[in-house]
């Protein structure tokens, strides 16, 4: 969902993320400071980038959830293979 409603700034959101926070994406409105209330309940307790998932152009490169543990360690051998590699003519 393309929206400056959480933010006033148009950003990209997950709408499952939306509806589980019990706001219809449909309905959303704008980012319009004059017509946003930042003190409201109307998204309940529900904070942008923690309840509602923001989403780029690099989305479409996620291909599974793992672990952060899973992930930090594949991170940590893809970082020392490639380190390996350039500092074999050092």
């Amino acid at each position: 969902i393309y929206s400056s409603k959480f933010t006033g700034v148009h950003g990209n959101y997950l709408r499952p993320s939306i509806v589980k926070a019990g706001l219809d994406p449909d309905t959303l409105g704008n980012g319009d400071p004059s017509q946003m209330s930042f003190g409201s309940k109307d998204g309940g307790d529900a904070k942008v980038w923690k309840d509602i998932w923001g989403c780029g152009q690099g989305i479409g490169a996620v291909k599974q959830i793992v672990p952060t543990a899973e992930l930090v360690a594949r991170l940590k051998a893809e970082y020392e293979a490639a380190r390996k590699e350039l500092c074999q003519g050092c």
